[in-house]
Formats: structure tokens, sequence, C-alpha cells
């Protein structure tokens, strides 16, 4: 098959040739391992257990071949971290060496040394709309980010409906080439080789495992909310199953997100800016919304015409969280391209929230809110127009975004944009 290139090739194609060794991280069958062939000419598989004896043996043999080479599965064999570190620094940090690929980070002890300075470490998340070929983005995220006044303007064929399938059918490359049956059944067997096999392979035992499928599916309910996670743990299915304790809930989180299933957005933290006291809890997403879509039993039928039996979530509807974990999986992709970090602000008393800040490298702010429309409204803009107001020049943007046809920017300067036109 032709290889489908990535938002984050851009940035490999940059950097790799300048770095001795970048670590590509992120989730099972994200994609890690087909990206990294196309700049490999050797491969060491560290899933094949004759592969891991011979590594294990003597890792810095093991490097001793054409380069770059790619590492799969390194945390399989933590030494051979280590080993790449001292191969780096064997070769005064010659560019363009390895590629390591991992589905999880080791637990902490694992590895002599951090890498820091050695290997660069770098996030693949599934694709956003823009790598599926959804439409053709018209307005950049670097350029609302790092130029004045950027043009934003398009029109997308694309509404509800086809925002909603694109939530069921995943950003994960393998899953969206196959039926419905297909992927529903593809979507399952992932979450149950994550408690089953992932976690296990981190050195813990999941003794109730229905338990925590109960837990993942009360976190995917919690999706796009600040909810606490003793909330979260009591909303697991009362009465269905004996919940283990939250110490262990809490060790089960932790690992997790150690595999990249979970994937919160954190707090935005701006002690330089007079905002009040803001909340610290992160907002909760999964890898994916496809993933949350799917725990919870809901189809895109069952969306679009509101059949939905699970619990209210905390905030919002089902419906909308999920768009805005869309939104949160896209714009990560795209800031990360940017050089730009992906954070939500909430005042500690809920009077203000915004849905996403990004930061860019050289400070700027972009303040983002999301809406499960087309249309935008005065009231839909209190929040950024308070933020505005405390930041003034220094928030570079301020955007909507919808599920509606047109790209453009109001009288008041707020660009208003489609997720399918907003691109890197």
């Amino acid at each position: 098959m032709v290889y489908q290139r990535r938002i984050i090739d851009e940035e490999l194609d940059e950097l790799f040739a300048e770095l001795p060794a970048i670590a590509l991280e992120g989730p099972k069958f994200v994609g890690k391992t087909t990206t990294a062939e196309q700049r490999s000419v050797a491969q060491l598989r560290l899933d094949a257990p004759r592969v891991q004896e011979a590594v294990r043996a003597d890792p810095a043999l093991a490097l001793q071949q054409s380069k770059p080479l790619l590492i799969d599965e390194w945390q399989k064999v933590p030494s051979m971290w280590d080993a790449v570190r001292r191969a780096v620094d064997d070769s005064n940090g010659a560019g363009g060496q390895f590629l390591l690929t991992g589905s999880a980070t080791p637990s902490p002890g694992a590895t002599e040394h951090s890498g820091a300075g050695r290997i660069t470490s770098m996030r693949m998340r599934p694709m956003s709309l823009a790598e599926r070929g959804s439409a053709e983005p018209t307005t950049s995220l670097k350029d609302l980010l790092y130029s004045s006044m950027p043009a934003v303007q398009g029109w997308t064929d694309l509404g509800l409906a086809d925002y909603v399938r694109e939530i069921v059918m995943s950003g994960f490359p393998e899953f969206r080439r196959a039926n419905l049956r297909v992927l529903r059944r593809s979507l399952d067997s992932y979450l149950r080789y994550v408690v089953e096999r992932d976690i296990p392979e981190l050195g813990v035992s999941v003794r109730k495992r229905d338990a925590l499928l109960a837990w993942l599916r009360s976190y995917a309910a919690a999706t796009a909310t600040t909810a606490n996670f003793s909330a979260i743990l009591e909303r697991a299915v009362p009465g269905e199953v004996q919940m283990p304790s939250r110490q262990t809930v809490s060790h089960y989180r932790e690992l997790l997100e150690q595999i990249w299933l979970l994937d919160p957005v954190p707090a935005w933290h701006a002690p330089w800016y007079a905002l009040g006291r803001l909340s610290e809890t992160p907002k909760h997403h999964l890898a994916d919304p496809a993933l949350a879509a799917r725990l919870l039993g809901l189809s895109a039928e069952d969306l679009l015409h509101g059949r939905d039996s699970t619990p209210s979530p905390p905030r919002g509807s089902i419906l909308g969280n999920l768009f805005e974990s869309l939104v949160a999986l896209c714009l990560r992709v795209y800031a990360q391209a940017a050089e730009a970090d992906v954070h939500h602000l909430r005042t500690r008393n809920g009077d203000h929230e915004v849905d996403f800040i990004i930061t860019g490298h050289d400070g700027s702010v972009v303040a983002v809110e999301v809406k499960l429309s087309g249309e935008v409204s005065a009231s839909d803009l209190k929040h950024l127009k308070w933020l505005r107001s405390k930041l003034g020049e220094n928030l570079q943007q301020a955007v909507v975004i919808t599920t509606g046809p047109a790209a453009y920017r109001r009288e008041d300067g707020v660009a208003v944009i489609p997720l399918a036109l907003l691109g890197p």
C-alpha cells in the first residue's frame, strides 16, 4: 500500500537529519512503526522474543547496523534506551541515526538515564481530520498563532452528520479501512487487550478486569469535563461491579496514561495575568473519541438521534463532548506541528471557562471555544470576551470552532472556523 503522509512527517523531515535519535511515542496502532519505516534502512523488532533475547545479551552489538535504524517497541527491552544514549555519545551526536517507537513509557527506574540531550521524544496521535482527507483546510493554526490577522475564509460541505461519522470511525489508520462491524469488533478488542495484555506487560496484574472496563466507561462518559476522579469512580456502574479501591484505580489510571490510552488536556497556568484563581484539574479525554463512543455503546445514529442510555455527563451532552474531544485531537496534532501547547482554562469557581488555550513558542495565545452548531451568537462569546478583557493585545486570536459550512471573521474580530477547514 502507498504510504499516506502524516503531519508529523513534516516535523521529521525538518528535524531528523539534525537530531541523533527520535522516540515516537503514542498508543498502539497509531502508525508509529509505519511512519518510522519510511526513514529507516534497518529494523530491530523487539516484539519478537528471539530478537529480545539477542538484544538483551548485547544491546551495543545490536545497534551496529546500518543507519537510520528503527528500534520498534523499545520499551520491551528498556536497556536499549541506555544503549542508544551511549551510542549517540560515541558518535558525537551525529544526526539521523535512530528512530525508536514505543507504545508505553517504562516504569520509573527501568532506564539509567532520561535521554535528555540525546533522545528527542515526539508524540504521535490518531489522525486529525486534515490527515483523514475529509476536507481541504483553508485556515492554518500556525498562522492564527504567529500572524497578526490571517485570512479566515472557506466553505465546506461537511455537516453535523459527517462529524459524528468521524467521531465513531476513529483516527487509527488501520481501523478506518474496516467496515462498521469489523470496526466495532476492532475497537472492542483494542480495549480488551489494554486490560488483558498491555497493563500486565507493565508488570501489573489486573484482578478485576470488568471493574477496570467499568471505570473506563465512566471515564468516557466524563469526556471533555473536569469531573473529579471520585465522582467518576462512583458512577462506574454502581451496584453491578464491585469496584477496586480508589488507590488501586488511581494506579490503573497512571498505567493507562503510561500506555497513552488516556490523553487529558492539562489546565492552563498563567500567573502573569490577573485571571483570579484557576482550576488545576485536567479535562478528560481518551486517545481517540471513537474509543469513548465505543465504551458507551454509541453508534453514529445513536448520537445523531439522541438515543443515549448512558448517564448524563457532568457537563454538556455526550455528542457535544465527543465533538469537543475530536477538536482536542485535531488541535493537538496541529499545535505540535506549530511548536505550540494545548491547555484548557477554568476559573476555580466556574464562572469562566475556555475550551482550549493554545500557546505558541513565542508566548502567543489563541483561545478556542467549541460549538456543536453552525451558528454563533453573542452569548457564545462571553468567555472569549472576558479573556480578551484580561489579556488585551496578548490574546493573539479568539476562535470559535463549529460544525457549520463557512469560515469567516466577525466584525468583533472573532474567527469562526468549521473544524474541517482548520489545519496545521
